[in-house]
């Protein structure tokens, strides 16, 4: 798990900055984070940290096409 602060949510995409200040996109949240964690309607996560946990996945066999996937969150 690493930690990241999540900075917002925009045309399907949710954009969280690490501690390193690398902001990473992430295409997909997983169903049962987005239940814990409405990051699309609730903005008052914004500028919250997590510990987050997420997967890199190729799409269509394609290793140069990827989107990032969060499994989980951790409020710090």
């Amino acid at each position: 798990m690493r930690e990241a602060e999540f900075l917002s949510y925009n045309d399907g995409f949710y954009t969280f900055m690490f501690e390193n200040g690398e902001e990473l996109i992430f295409d997909e949240i997983h169903p049962r984070v987005l239940k814990q964690f409405d990051l699309k309607n609730d903005e008052t996560f914004i500028n919250k940290s997590f510990k987050i946990t997420f997967i890199e996945v190729s799409q269509n066999n394609d290793e140069d096409f990827v989107i990032y996937r969060v499994e989980s969150l951790k409020p710090l």
